[in-house]
């Protein structure tokens, strides 16, 4: 696959997956949770409240690594790993974009004061698992 090609498989991996595993950095260790991500392009977004452990996380140690696209199915699922560095963002029109019907069982909406989206820009990326083929590079 071209490059192109690799980032159109990407970009349909990610607008159809929203489901992945988010892993931090806790005391020089890993720590991996499921999120739910939503993306513009190649950036993507999940949101949490500013109270939890991530958010601690994060303001430690920036690096984040993202598992996502894996359908279950077994081998030969294509999914993306992605590395990237994460940002806090609460402004009120990011909030109000992002903000769906999903987000209602844990926040009262684009409002409430607890909600912040985290933000990973990816700094690698791999497609993986492509039957028959080896893990292929995207170019960011």
């Amino acid at each position: 696959m071209n490059q192109q090609e690799l980032k159109e498989a990407a970009l349909k991996i990610l607008d159809e997956n929203y489901v992945g595993v988010l892993a931090t950095i806790n005391e020089n260790k890993p720590h991996s949770r499921y999120m739910t991500f939503f993306n513009e392009e190649f950036t993507l977004y999940t949101a949490t409240s500013k109270k939890t452990q991530k958010v601690d996380e994060l303001e430690k140690n920036p690096h984040a690594h993202v598992l996502l696209g894996y359908e279950g199915d077994g081998v030969g699922d294509t999914f993306l790993e992605i590395e990237g560095e994460m940002s806090e963002h609460d402004d009120q029109q990011l909030l109000e974009e992002l903000w769906n019907e999903h987000l209602s069982g844990w926040f009262s909406g684009p409002d409430d004061p607890n909600l912040l989206f985290i933000a990973i820009k990816p700094t690698r990326m791999r497609l993986m698992n492509k039957k028959g083929q080896e893990p292929q590079n995207i170019e960011l």
